[in-house]
């Protein structure tokens, strides 16, 4: 059986992720493209997918509904990609009247020939694609906006840039993009090497959350919803269809009790779907799942006290030199 995606595939059978192609920045400098104006902007999403689910969230803390709108698409994709069908939790396309996301690619670059991706933030001024990387539009959704600015956490507090941007990109590299790089090896080789290392950064995590609340102490930043959008869907998808199957989130205590304690806050549950999340892996990648068979658990119990409240305590600072290696290593 071949590769899920095969222009993504190396030679030795490993996933490796096709780079963002969109990369514009909305910004009040003058005679700027894409200035921060409300209502001109339009965010496509799938509940499914991590990348996308931590714009949603960015989007809500931010208090950007009334900014920024919001679309939802069709869980299952097949061969044509991500579609805009009315269905439970997703809809047509009201802003553009498309069918399929392919048609924003198309419009904004009719040259564009890889494979089409969520997020999607949208200028409905200039009929473009802004931008599709996830870290470029969580950025924007924090400071871009004059609404956002005052509104919410800071996701990407400057007294600890330095140390977010190294956590973030150990998470990236290591779990993120880890649970992909081993569900989608084609060679054991390969899904061996990426599913130790996703279970080393995991075990390490662990640490760093048992004697703390969050991952910079008392405060929630970028990093802990980039890590929580993985956390959410690992022991419901990741663990079987991935074959990430060394433990469960669930049996790690304190990533248990630190994801609960993340979805618990105020509006996150409504930003998770389970069934979207389901029924895209399981129906969409028929390499690994060719029957299309959706499990019906395992069941989640996400509203259990977790008790971290008592871990609260300052922020704690992180080496540079224990995950400087890895922020160049994106792929």
């Amino acid at each position: 059986m071949g590769a899920q995606f095969p222009s993504e595939a190396s030679s030795e059978g490993e996933f490796e992720r096709q780079e963002d192609a969109f990369r514009e920045w909305i910004t009040s400098e003058p005679n700027a493209p894409y200035p921060p104006e409300p209502n001109r902007y339009h965010l496509y999403v799938s509940l499914a997918c991590p990348w996308a689910s931590r714009t949603v969230i960015a989007r809500h803390i931010k208090g950007l509904p009334d900014t920024i709108g919001l679309t939802v698409v069709d869980p299952v994709r097949d061969e044509r990609g991500w579609a805009f069908r009315d269905g439970p939790g997703h809809s047509s396309d009201p802003i553009n009247n498309f069918s399929f996301l392919s048609e924003a690619y198309r419009a904004a670059d009719p040259h564009f020939d890889g494979r089409v991706t969520v997020p999607v933030l949208w200028d409905k001024k200039s009929r473009r694609i802004v931008n599709n990387s996830e870290d470029d539009i969580c950025h924007l959704f924090n400071s871009a906006f004059p609404a956002a600015r005052n509104t919410g956490a800071d996701l990407f507090p400057e007294s600890i840039s330095t140390q977010h941007t190294e956590l973030s990109d150990f998470l990236y590299q290591n779990i993120n993009n880890g649970v992909y790089r081993a569900g989608f090896a084609t060679s054991q080789r390969a899904y061996e090497r990426a599913c130790r290392k996703l279970f080393d950064a995991l075990d390490e995590m662990e640490g760093r959350l048992t004697d703390q609340r969050f991952l910079f102490g008392d405060i929630i930043v970028d990093a802990d919803w980039k890590f929580f959008c993985t956390l959410i869907r690992f022991d419901a998808v990741y663990h079987g269809h991935f074959k990430c199957n060394i433990r469960r989130i669930i049996d790690y205590p304190a990533l248990d009790a630190y994801l609960r304690d993340l979805y618990q806050q105020p509006g996150i549950a409504a930003t998770v779907n389970l069934d979207h999340i389901k029924r895209h892996y399981y129906i969409t990648h028929t390499e690994i799942n060719p029957t299309q068979i959706v499990p019906i658990g395992p069941i989640l119990d996400l509203n259990r006290p977790h008790d971290r409240a008592q871990l609260s305590r300052a922020a704690s600072p992180l080496h540079s030199s224990q995950y400087g290696s890895l922020a160049t290593d994106r792929s």
